[in-house]
C-alpha cells in the first residue's frame, strides 16, 4: 500500500492461537499495533481444518490433501503480496519443502520481509505421527531465509548469534508473557504441588527429576502436576495430569506452587526461550530449572529462582522450597518483576514497534 494506513501481512505455519510460538512471538502484539495505526493480515500454511488433521495418527491421504492445498493457498497469496507494506514470517511460509516461497517473495519480486523465529528450527523436530513426513522439513532451508530477511527477530542470544553469521540486521526479542492475562489469584492454603507444563514432545526432559520426585514424595506430601497435551501416564505417588486447554490455561497454572523446567544440555535446547519459567515467573511461582540455554539470563540464582544439574542439586533445591513458605514467597515475587520489567508484552512493545518502521 503506497498511502495510508501501514499494512502488514503475518505469514506462519499454524491458525491464529493454535500454537504457542505464534501466541507469545507475536499475536500478543496485533492490539497494539492496531492502536498504532497498523492494520493487519494473518495467513497461516495450515487452516483450521489442516491443523486438526495433522497431529492425528495415520490419515496420511488426508494429510496430503490438506499439503497440496496449503501450498497451493500459499502460491494465490505471492499474487497479494503487493497491498503490503511489511511482511512479517514466522519460522516459514511453508511447513515442508524449500524455501521457494521466500526465494520468490525476496528475490523475484524484491520484498522485503521480517522473519522471526524462536527455537533452533534447523535442527529436526518432529511428532512420531509425522514422522514419515520429515524429511520433506528441509530444515537447513532456515539459513537461506536469514540470508533473504531485511531484518531478524530472535528470541533469545544464542538464535541472534546463529542469525548473525547470515545478517547483520538481527534484533533480539524475548518471546514474552502478557500480564493482563498472565494474573494470580491469593493461593489457597493446602497440600503443595510441583508442577510442569509443555507438550508430550518436550516431557521427555521430565524422565531426569522422576526419581528425586519419588524420592521427595516419601518425605513430604505433595502432588506432581503436568499440564500437557498428552498424558505422560507417570508412575508416580500423587501425579495428576491435566489437559491442556487455552480455556483454563492460568487457572491450571495457578494450581502449581513450584515450577520446573529440566533441561538436557543441546544446541536444540540452548535455542529454547525460557517460556516455561517465564510462565510460572509470571505467576509469582518459585522454579527451579536447569542452566541451559535462556534459562540463565532469566534466572538469577537464590533471587528470583533456583538452578539444579545434578539429581543431589534438583532434590535440594525442591527440599528448600517444600519446606520453606517464606522463601517461596520472596523467590515468587522477584520472579514477577523480573518477567514485568524484561520480558513482559508491555516492557517490549517499542522494540517490537521498531521492527515495523520504515
Amino acid at each position: 500500500m503506497a498511502t495510508g494506513t501501514p499494512h502488514i501481512f503475518f505469514i506462519a505455519p499454524y491458525p491464529k492461537g493454535a500454537a504457542p510460538s505464534q501466541r507469545f512471538r507475536f499475536e500478543q502484539y496485533l492490539s497494539f499495533l492496531e492502536k498504532e495505526g497498523y492494520s493487519y493480515e494473518f495467513h497461516p500454511f495450515y487452516d483450521e481444518d489442516a491443523w486438526k488433521t495433522l497431529y492425528a495418527e495415520g490419515q496420511v491421504l488426508k494429510k496430503s490433501y490438506h499439503l497440496l492445498r496449503s501450498f497451493w493457498r500459499r502460491f494465490l497469496l505471492l499474487f497479494q503480496l503487493r497491498k503490503a507494506d511489511f511482511i512479517f514470517v514466522h519460522r516459514e511460509m511453508s511447513h515442508v519443502g524449500p524455501p521457494i516461497f521466500e526465494w520468490i517473495t525476496t528475490q523475484l519480486l524484491g520484498k522485503k520481509i521480517i522473519y522471526d523465529f524462536d527455537d533452533a528450527i534447523w535442527l529436526p523436530n518432529y511428532s512420531e505421527q509425522n514422522a514419515r513426513f520429515q524429511q520433506l522439513k528441509m530444515y537447513k532451508k532456515v539459513f537461506r531465509i536469514m540470508r533473504w530477511a531485511h531484518l531478524i527477530s530472535a528470541g533469545n542470544e544464542f538464535l541472534c548469534s546463529t542469525a548473525r553469521k547470515y545478517n547483520s540486521k538481527v534484533n533480539f526479542i524475548p518471546t514474552t508473557i502478557d500480564l493482563n492475562y498472565h494474573q494470580s489469584p491469593p493461593r489457597k492454603k493446602g497440600r503443595l504441588t510441583v508442577g510442569w507444563t509443555g507438550t508430550h514432545t518436550t516431557a521427555k526432559y521430565l524422565h531426569a527429576v522422576l526419581p528425586v520426585l519419588e524420592k521427595l514424595q516419601s518425605k513430604y506430601d505433595f502432588d506432581f502436576l503436568v499440564i500437557s497435551n498428552e498424558n505422560p501416564a507417570f508412575a508416580l505417588p500423587n501425579f495428576t495430569y491435566i489437559p491442556w486447554n487455552k480455556t483454563t490455561e492460568i487457572q491450571d497454572l495457578n494450581s502449581i506452587d513450584i515450577g520446573i523446567m529440566p533441561l538436557e544440555d543441546s544446541v536444540w535446547t540452548q535455542g529454547k526461550c525460557a517460556f516455561k519459567i517465564l510462565q510460572y515467573m509470571a505467576l509469582s511461582k518459585p522454579c527451579v530449572a536447569s542452566p541451559v540455554g535462556a534459562n540463565l539470563s532469566v534466572i538469577e540464582e537464590g533471587v528470583n529462582g533456583r538452578f539444579a544439574k545434578s539429581e543431589e542439586e534438583w532434590f535440594y533445591a525442591l527440599e528448600e522450597l517444600l519446606s520453606n513458605e517464606d522463601l517461596r514467597i520472596q523467590l515468587g515475587k522477584k520472579a514477577f518483576e523480573t518477567v514485568r520489567e524484561g520480558y513482559s508484552v508491555e516492557a517490549n512493545q517499542e522494540k517490537y514497534l521498531k521492527l515495523f518502521q520504515k
